[in-house]
């Protein structure tokens, strides 16, 4: 599931004073009450009813009990149809209030919190809902914030405060406003921008004292946010209740459906022309009957008044749309509903995809996708984080053209070392002890230019916070060569240098986002001299350098070469000395940017551009990144199962495609691994056509396209063309760019997919969903997305399925997602075991569903040739009413929630199993006309058998029992039989539930009968039970078991038949693992080697100058499940 933002800007502005309820409830702003619950007592019945029957099926049985009432038309009783409907509308209902229940219970847990207002000058305890627009509100540590709040004063020095974001999962900000806790007393106004959901933006003004302050997203406090480390703060309500950042993202949820839901709704569709079509032939065959037979029967069976042959087809073709109702599938959604979300249990059960070290469970966050799983063809991973570990280590560096970071040195002399740093280069110790200056402004670089804050518990203890692992990796890296990050004001920056404390003064930072993709600070160190430090990726600093720097640059992009090919993150630094006066200058203009109310971002950047260029290059960093336990294991097992593998990452060319190979995406034995790296776009399409080429030299220059539906979506599918061996594709996010054009991504399309692995480096998070998208449209497939961070929920939220995994960079990719994980490996689990499993089961669940019940329906077509197409049932009304409802229930949810075909061992050891479900081999259209033809023949042996068994029967007594009503009892038994064998047939794994189910189904069969056509039900409901003594008179009988025996053989032989030859002539691959099972050779891994991931969000640079700190809370949480090395028992059935 995920949410759809809908961007909303009036040109309205909201106006407000503090501490004036009376003029602020003028503008009848809404209250701080919320509501999420969609019913209430007088709502629920008629709102709910009126969504279920807005679904075609239950608006369809509501017009079936219409006809029902009409005694022209009904040949059936009316609970035939209101039981059943009951019953689904019943489920749905119980469901859909247990869930608003729950949705009230949490609203009134919220707005009855109880939080301090001031009110006539005095604190006083309110209730959140109570609370208004303009009220000041005071709250303490560890309490939720009430409404977006604009801050006013805290009890941290410099008015400080920490909060968390438990969106963003300990990602914590602080904010500026320094007033003192004597405004609280004073009317200040505030003009600012309406409600919306934008979270990343505010624009406002607050005045106070005739003084006028710019207000923007830093200086507010969002509902949903917590209060840490601080004793109490002070804030202005600005949006109240619905109208607050986190209820205005609360939008419209959009669920995402399967190919299989969309298949499902077409054939409905085409089951409601069937029925039509069926009732036709049969009211066409009544006039006929009527017209030529009709007469001889007037008699005994009296015409109304002008009725004749048409009128009576009229009728009868109702009657039968009454009777033929079954092969409409009222319970078919709410049997699909418990299937999946049993299935679902199952994944968050498996405590194979548990993981121990961070206590986080596998969680299916939607239940509507699973299926879906088994059917993927395409995934696009995210690198850092999601392949990687996301725990930095600081590993090679080069400055002033000499690189080091060879052997493992000792850090004992620095008693403010960590010490679970570690690092191989005497020779760098050796050259920040000997007084180096270009190494010591190296290190001093990596001191000061960051948004890291510190902790110090006690004396030489010290404990770095940082937004991202790399930066946290750098200062740890500068701290053990000598230059300690000690601690930091909104205005200084502490070291310790080489011992010697050092104080510098912060006069700017200038900071990282996913455009400038560098960060710089301008400090005063204490002699007086200004200094710019700036650190970022190697293309845009070498753009930014001094004439002076050239040569340097040369040997540096020589190692940061080297680097990349081990698998390292590069970072390049460099310097400037500023003049004092220029800086004043450039100061104003800074602030003039930093204070507008229109385009303030657009503007800051066009000020950091001025002052960031003819930089002094300092030289370059590199850290690693280990891959995560069980990559490229997991990777050539998916690969295997046919997916192919998209990595797309903001990584160097270099490192993405070593990454490639430390993983097992690109591997040796491929033939070839092509590189777009063109800087025009003649060139890029040049090239894409070129690597085309080279894999089907046959192929043509118009894409093989053709027009299909898939899920639901008329598309332009591009069809796969035959490739000859295995290719590899790695292209950079500037040919990207060109090649996502709408004239050349067809192109980029079919080269991408001719290759078995593709990696697109340097891009950006719209490029990742963009590339995602195009695929989707484009390609007749499943896609999947995984990532872990905020840049990958784009990609997450466009896929067709998204997986997030939970890891360093904070949660929002997990809200986003469909699923989720603490490890990548655990993927290969999610698809080859669980998906394949729920695919199958789905699969199987929809072919017996429609099995039994179109058999079921047929029995009646075939009888009406036999009455006179007078609409009257073969079975007992009881029957109808009991088959789907208790009789074939229970036995096909234990199918299709049990079955397996092969364990999860045998699962991951032929990963070739997974293929059927890509190529929708299980349930499609054609396997719905071979169910359609298998009902037709099964039917006709359910009817013919028994009418001709008993035409003319006597018992063995010599009495007769060719009635009907022994009739219909011997075609209900042969027909629930039939399906349960059937049933039986289609079982590959039996489980004591699933013995329960289908021997208790036919146990309450024989049970319920008994019963209802026991002398007793007939002398107490005479009407609705008249089948009296036809059970006992008829199945004491040997030719009536003989009778069942025989029409069982003749239903269950040709598909025994069917099966058998199938295995010997054509053998599917679940068959030839059956019967052949072998040891797979492993595929041999790469020799290359490497870890290593990196990655940047929007730095903190303004929390840092203006006080608003940055702290994560250590969280604990108790274990969901004992650590146990559990193994599964799983059986397999042999065809």
């Amino acid at each position: 599931i995920y949410v759809v933002f809908f961007y909303f800007i009036s040109s309205e502005e909201r106006h407000l004073r503090a501490n004036d309820r009376e003029y602020n409830l003028s503008f009848m702003y809404a209250n701080n009450a919320i509501k999420t619950s969609k019913y209430n007592v007088f709502t629920f019945l008629p709102l709910n009813l009126f969504e279920q029957f807005q679904r075609l099926a239950n608006a369809y049985f509501v017009f079936l009990l219409i006809l029902q009432l009409i005694p022209q038309i009904s040949s059936l009783s009316w609970f035939t149809t209101v039981v059943p409907l009951l019953l689904v509308l019943s489920i749905t209902l119980a469901k859909d209030l247990s869930d608003d229940i729950t949705r009230h219970k949490n609203d009134k847990h919220v707005n009855n919190r109880k939080v301090e207002v001031l009110i006539n000058g005095e604190l006083k305890s309110e209730k959140w809902m109570n609370v208004q627009v303009g009220d000041i509100v005071k709250l303490e540590n560890n309490e939720f914030v009430t409404a977006d709040l604009l801050l006013l004063s805290s009890s941290e020095p410099l008015n400080l405060i920490y909060i968390e974001t438990a969106e963003l999962d300990g990602l914590v900000t602080e904010t500026l406003i320094k007033y003192t806790i004597s405004i609280l007393y004073i009317s200040g106004e505030v003009r600012c921008e309406p409600p919306n959901n934008r979270l990343d933006k505010f624009t406002g003004t607050l005045t106070v004292r005739g003084e006028t302050f710019a207000l923007d997203n830093e200086r507010i406090l969002l509902r949903g946010c917590t209060l840490r480390n601080t004793e109490w703060c002070f804030g202005l309500v600005v949006f109240g209740g619905p109208d607050t950042k986190l209820m205005q993202n609360s939008g419209k949820s959009i669920f995402k459906r399967t190919s299989i839901d969309h298949l499902m709704n077409f054939l409905v569709m085409f089951i409601f022309g069937f029925l039509a079509f069926l009732c036709a032939i049969l009211s066409i065959g009544n006039g006929i009957w009527e017209y030529q037979e009709g007469n001889s029967f007037i008699t005994f069976l009296p015409r109304a008044d002008g009725a004749n042959a048409s009128l009576s087809a009229f009728l009868t073709f109702w009657s039968y749309v009454i009777i033929l109702n079954t092969v409409v599938p009222i319970s078919l959604y709410v049997s699909v509903e418990i299937l999946r979300l049993g299935n679902s249990y199952f994944i968050d059960w498996d405590c194979k995809m548990y993981h121990v070290k961070s206590n986080t469970p596998a969680q299916a966050r939607t239940t509507t996708l699973n299926e879906e799983l088994g059917q993927i063809k395409y995934i696009f991973s995210d690198k850092t984080g999601t392949l990687t570990q996301n725990i930095m280590t600081f590993n090679r560096c080069s400055i002033n053209g000499k690189s080091y970071g060879k052997k493992k040195i000792d850090f004992s002399w620095n008693s403010l070392a960590d010490s679970k740093f570690c690092f191989h280069d005497h020779k760098l110790v050796e050259a920040v002890k000997s007084g180096s200056p270009e190494v010591r402004a190296f290190f001093r670089l990596l001191a000061l230019c960051h948004t890291v804050m510190a902790e110090e518990k006690t004396e030489g203890e010290l404990f770095y916070q940082a937004q991202s692992p790399d930066e946290g990796a750098l200062v740890t890296a500068a701290r053990n060569f000598g230059f300690v990050f000690r601690s930091r004001t909104p205005e200084t920056i502490s070291l310790v240098e080489m011992g010697v404390p050092t104080t510098y003064e912060l006069l700017a930072v200038l900071d990282f986002n996913n455009v400038r993709k560098r960060m710089s600070v301008i400090v005063r160190n204490p002699e007086g001299k200004l200094t710019l430090y700036c650190k970022g990726a190697d293309t845009i600093i070498f753009e930014r350098l001094h004439p002076l720097s050239s040569k340097l640059m040369e040997v540096t992009t020589e190692h940061l070469n080297e680097y990349a090919g081990e698998g390292l993150r590069t970072l390049a630094l460099a310097y400037k000395d500023l003049d004092e006066d220029k800086f004043e200058e450039w100061k104003e203009r800074h602030h003039e940017a930093s204070t507008s109310l229109e385009d303030r971002e657009a503007k800051l950047d066009a000020i950091y551009e001025e002052i960031e260029k003819d930089l002094l290059l300092l030289g370059a960093s590199a850290v690693e990144d280990k891959l995560q336990d069980g990559v490229p294991q997991t990777i050539e097992q998916l690969a295997k199962a046919d997916i192919k593998i998209w990595v797309l990452t903001g990584d160097k060319q270099e490192t993405a495609e070593n990454i490639g190979y430390s993983c097992n995406m690109l591997r040796e034995e491929m033939k070839e691994i092509f590189i777009v790296a063109s800087n025009t776009a003649e060139e890029v399409r040049e090239e894409l056509v070129n690597a085309r080429k080279k894999m089907s030299p046959e192929s043509g220059d118009e894409p093989p396209i053709e027009k299909s539906r898939f899920l639901g979506k008329k598309s332009q599918v591009v069809e796969d063309e035959k490739v000859n061996g295995e290719y590899g594709l790695v292209i950079n996010g500037h040919s990207l760019a060109f090649a996502l054009q709408k004239d050349m991504q067809l192109e980029l399309l079919r080269t991408a997919c001719m290759c078995q692995a593709v990696i697109c480096c340097r891009v950006t998070p719209l490029q990742k969903a963009q590339v995602v998208e195009l695929v989707k449209k484009h390609k007749k497939a499943v896609t999947l997305a995984i990532g872990d961070g905020a840049n990958d929920v784009s990609m997450i939220k466009t896929a067709h399925i998204g997986v997030g995994i939970s890891g360093q960079e904070g949660m929002q990719a997990v809200l986003s997602s469909d699923f989720s994980f603490a490890q990548f490996r655990y993927l290969q689990r999610l698809l080859l075991v669980h998906g394949r499993w729920s695919y199958l089961r789905m699969c199987k669940f929809l072919r017996y569903f429609f099995y039994k019940n179109f058999t079921f329906t047929f029995v009646h077509f075939w009888y009406a040739f036999f009455c006179g197409f007078s609409a009257q049932t073969v079975y007992d009304e009881w029957f109808i009413t009991l088959y789907n409802l208790i009789y074939a229930a229970l036995p096909v949810i234990g199918l299709s929630l049990f079955d397996q075909d092969v364990n999860d061992r045998w699962s991951f050891q032929y990963p070739q199993l997974y293929a059927p479900g890509q190529l929708n081999q299980y349930f499609s259209k054609m396997a719905f006309a071979r169910i359609l033809l298998h009902s037709c023949y099964s039917s006709l042996i359910l009817f013919f058998v028994p009418w001709a068994a008993m035409c003319d029967t006597v018992r063995d007594d010599g009495k007769d029992i060719a009635d009907y009503q022994s009739f219909a009892l011997l075609a209900q038994t042969c027909l629930l039989i039939v399906v349960s064998v059937q049933l039986g047939l289609d079982t590959y794994y039996w489980t004591a539930v699933s013995q329960f189910f289908l021997w208790g189904s036919l146990s309450v069969y024989f049970a319920v009968t008994f019963t209802m056509y026991s002398n007793g039900m007939y002398l107490i409901f005479t009407s609705s039970f008249p089948f009296i003594g036809t059970a006992r008179n008829s199945l004491n009988q040997p030719n009536i078991w003989l009778t069942i025996f025989l029409t069982t053989i003749l239903c269950i032989l040709p598909v025994v038949a069917k099966r058998f030859l199938f295995i010997q002539l054509k053998p599917t691959i679940n068959d030839k693992v059956g019967s052949t099972p072998r040891k797979v050779p492993r595929r041999r891994i790469s020799t290359r080697r490497s870890g290593y991931a990196f990655s940047h969000a929007r730095g903190y640079g303004d929390l840092v100058t203006s006080g608003r700190f940055l702290r994560i809370p250590v969280k604990t949480r108790s274990a969901l499940f004992p650590h146990t090395d559990t193994t599964l028992y799983l059986y397999k059935k042999n065809m």
